[in-house]
């Protein structure tokens, strides 16, 4: 059994060697991943688990270790792949952005944002911090419906405070394909921006994203 699993494990290291991911099904590159912290073990069946529980591969990507671990097969030793792929991620990111002016205006802030969030069919709620310069410090994104009831102005401005920021802009998708601006994203957006100014962190705009288009708040005079 060793000796079938080390010969599976070469051949789908040899393939990604080869030509990458491409023709990789999602479960087989979570495997890849897996087999990074699993000696010996197969780690097919626990990669396909994996993806029926969180059914899609950015989603297994993007999980908390606590949750993967509820899976069988899947422990604190092989979880290494993925957290190494996530924190990787994570770097790669901050460090691409710095010493890059970005983001200068709401045209680029849709181009920024479209690829993460444009094609969700649920609503995501972004956060982008800024510095002094207009440089992107960092993003957070959150799902959940944009409601003044649900986002608190705690959650927004904290990261802001702890990374120093000058200003924020904030952002969400309309999976319904249509970026108007909601009469909850208006009350939601002047909730933020009051809090803002007692804080001393502006909120400069409200970027509502789609597919293929997009809304700005300061360009349709909201704020």
């Amino acid at each position: 059994m060793e000796n079938k699993n080390d010969g599976h494990r070469k051949r789908l290291r040899e393939r990604f060697l080869q030509s990458g991911l491409d023709g990789f099904l999602d479960y087989e590159v979570v495997e890849l991943l897996l087999t990074l912290g699993t000696p010996r073990k197969d780690c097919k069946q626990s990669a396909k688990e994996a993806i029926k529980k969180f059914k899609k591969l950015v989603s297994v990507l993007d999980a908390k270790s606590e949750d993967l671990q509820q899976i069988k097969g899947i422990g604190p030793s092989n979880i290494l792949g993925i957290k190494l792929f996530q924190s990787l991620s994570e770097r790669y990111s901050k460090e691409k952005l710095e010493g890059k002016t970005l983001l200068n205006s709401p045209k680029e802030i849709f181009e920024y944002l479209k690829e993460k969030i444009g094609k969700e069919k649920k609503e995501h709620f972004v956060i982008l911090y800024f510095d002094t310069k207009n440089k992107l410090i960092v993003d957070e994104i959150s799902v959940g419906i944009l409601n003044a009831s649900l986002i608190h102005p705690r959650e927004v401005f904290n990261k802001a405070i702890l990374n120093n920021a000058s200003h924020i802009v904030i952002a969400h998708n309309h999976p319904s394909s249509d970026p108007t601006p909601s009469q909850d994203d208006i009350t939601t957006t002047k909730r933020l921006i009051e809090a803002g100014k007692i804080i001393g962190i502006s909120i400069v705009d409200h970027i509502i994203v789609t597919k293929n288009n997009y809304s700005s708040c300061v360009e349709l005079g909201f704020i």
